[in-house]
């Protein structure tokens, strides 16, 4: 005795050797469509990608101290008086970031075309627009000699 039908080794016997059956209506699927349909189902779609925003980390905006603040006046001040000349600058400012709370801080270098103080933007001649309160830290060759710091 062989067991149950379900374990019986000889039970497709009778149709193990029949050619395969091709429809006459329909086309025969293609092999990467067959292979889709057993792709897996995402339920909640876009779901992976709230979770990644909401891991990215970002960086909380720093309060300036009282010294660094000034030190940025000063040097505001120059550009105010040396932007005729488009002086080269590296600055460090705070980007925010645009889908949460926080941002980063980014160094962005190029040449002042025009100090805005009415609108509070310092612009550079490739058309960037850097507001005054995002910028934490200036540097260039146009502050050696202006005044020590």
């Amino acid at each position: 005795m062989h067991g149950t039908d379900d374990q019986d080794p000889r039970r497709y016997d009778d149709i193990i050797d029949l050619p395969r059956h091709v429809s006459a209506r329909h086309r025969p699927m293609a092999m990467q469509d067959r292979a889709a349909q057993f792709s897996p189902f995402a339920a909640l779609t876009g779901y992976g990608d709230a979770i990644a925003e909401t891991a990215r980390l970002t960086d909380a905006r720093a309060v300036l101290d009282e010294e660094t603040q000034a030190l940025l006046n000063r040097r505001v001040a120059v550009l105010c008086r040396e932007q005729s000349s488009r002086p080269l600058v590296r600055l460090v400012c705070f980007e925010p970031d645009p889908a949460k709370e926080g941002g980063a801080y980014v160094t962005v270098e190029g040449r002042v075309r025009r100090v805005d103080l009415e609108s509070g933007l310092l612009c550079l001649t490739d058309g960037s627009q850097i507001p005054l309160a995002d910028i934490c830290r200036i540097e260039g060759e146009v502050f050696d000699g202006a005044f020590s710091g």
